[in-house]
């Protein structure tokens, strides 16, 4: 029995160094690219950390970021102000709202549609899973989220 609990606890470890999601899993549902309704329109708060290309002025560990995203993740499903949050925490600009046409689906960039696919996928495979008012966690993962956490609100 403790030979299967330690082999157990390696997988584990191993799992969570290699960010095979062994973490705590708060929200990694997501729809499979071009499911989901033809547009939406998201709210996000996003976390990023030290190190991130795009987050140069960042000076959180990522392992600090984690912690944080999932701390807003949490504030944001028990019905705390988003915009509240949006506008203390975001490392992106305020109010961080954005529009997207689902693949297959014309955009239009003059009024803030963007295309799915220019968007980091998982960011938008949570934003596609999502209900109107639903609140969902894009987890930072360098091929598919590079930018850091995003704790994401859909508000159409």
């Amino acid at each position: 029995m403790r030979t299967i609990l330690f082999s157990l606890s390696a997988v584990v470890l191993l799992l969570v160094g290699c960010g095979g999601g062994a973490t705590l899993n708060l929200d990694r549902r997501g729809s499979i690219e071009g499911d989901g309704p033809d547009r939406v329109t998201v709210q996000h708060i996003l976390i990023a950390f030290d190190g991130l290309e795009s987050s140069k002025k960042v000076t959180r560990s990522k392992m600090d970021a984690q912690l944080l995203a999932e701390d807003l993740y949490r504030r944001a499903k028990s019905g705390e102000n988003f915009d509240d949050l949006v506008e203390e925490y975001t490392d992106d600009s305020v109010p961080g709202v954005y529009g997207m046409a689902n693949n297959g689906i014309e955009a239009d960039r003059s009024r803030r549609i963007y295309e799915r696919s220019t968007m980091a996928p998982a960011f938008g495979d949570v934003s596609f899973s999502l209900v109107v008012g639903e609140v969902g966690l894009a987890w930072y993962d360098p091929n598919r989220c590079k930018f850091g956490w995003h704790i994401i609100k859909r508000i159409s």
